[in-house]
């Protein structure tokens, strides 16, 4: 039974355990982008959730998840099993299924509670980016659910694409939080880390296809803001592929996680 005071996010990762680690759960329309393709990032937000379950080790996971074929709005399982646990990691898998076919394979490694006097140094900060609200916001449109949700504003450097100006850069910088006040955990961290656009579209306009083959996000902090900025860059078009390489962080100037997923790239005939 879905519970009426759960926000939208909370109400969409929602799963039934059938026993054996097999979790039963509708994969929702409202994280839809380009049509009916969900997002990358509510799908590994959804494993997460899975290996939460059944993960003594609830802090700070590298998740790498292989899009094997494309999922659709509607009923999935999630087989989870767990591969090794220790005093300090717990490392999972997890297969997605869907009408019987396998559609993502994941590995998440899940750690104990970060130890405060750990070093931390970072050699590179937080991106400069222009103030909210100087910012472009992402529009709503019929082919982007997502964003009915996901507030995502671009630093104004960046946004010229919304109108259909490129840049010399395959890059997207700005902020992002969602419409509905939610704090960010881990599923967050993981849909926010899939939420910009594709950096090359900054460069070479939105006429390309690129769907995810393979995205890992190391998630170093869960922050206690209700907003994080980004930063996502591609540096190489070759062999039919782009890499985007990513950056959250809070507005403490901490560094939440970093991500790198890989894409097929395709130039769209207009």
């Amino acid at each position: 039974m879905i519970k009426k005071n759960l926000h939208v996010f909370d109400r969409d990762l929602e799963m039934v355990d059938t026993g054996s680690k097999v979790f039963a759960l509708t994969l929702s329309d409202k994280w839809n982008i380009a049509g009916s393709t969900l997002n990358g990032g509510y799908l590994m937000a959804v494993i997460a959730r899975a290996m939460e379950h059944c993960s003594p080790q609830k802090a700070t996971p590298i998740i790498t998840a292989n899009y094997i074929s494309k999922c659709v709005p509607g009923k999935a399982l999630a087989h989870v099993e767990v591969i090794f646990e220790s005093g300090n990691f717990t490392r999972l898998m997890v297969r997605l299924v869907q009408q019987g076919k396998e559609k993502i394979r994941a590995m998440g490694t899940f750690s104990s509670d970060v130890n405060e006097d750990v070093l931390c140094e970072y050699e590179t900060g937080p991106p400069v980016i222009a103030s909210f609200e100087e910012c472009s916001q992402v529009p709503v449109t019929p082919d982007n659910a997502l964003f009915d949700h996901v507030d995502l504003r671009l630093d104004p450097s960046c946004a010229g694409w919304l109108t259909g100006e490129r840049s010399g850069r395959s890059e997207f910088k700005g902020w992002v939080c969602f419409k509905e006040k939610r704090k960010i955990d881990i599923p967050a961290i993981l849909l926010f880390a899939d939420t910009y656009p594709p950096p090359v579209f900054a460069k070479f306009g939105p006429s390309t296809w690129v769907p995810t083959i393979e995205l890992s996000v190391n998630i170093r902090k869960v922050p206690d803001t209700l907003i994080l900025k980004g930063i996502f860059k591609s540096r190489f078009v070759s062999g039919g592929l782009v890499e985007e390489d990513g950056e959250l962080w809070n507005t403490h100037g901490e560094l939440v996680a970093v991500s790198r997923q890989i894409s097929k790239y395709r130039k769209i005939k207009e």
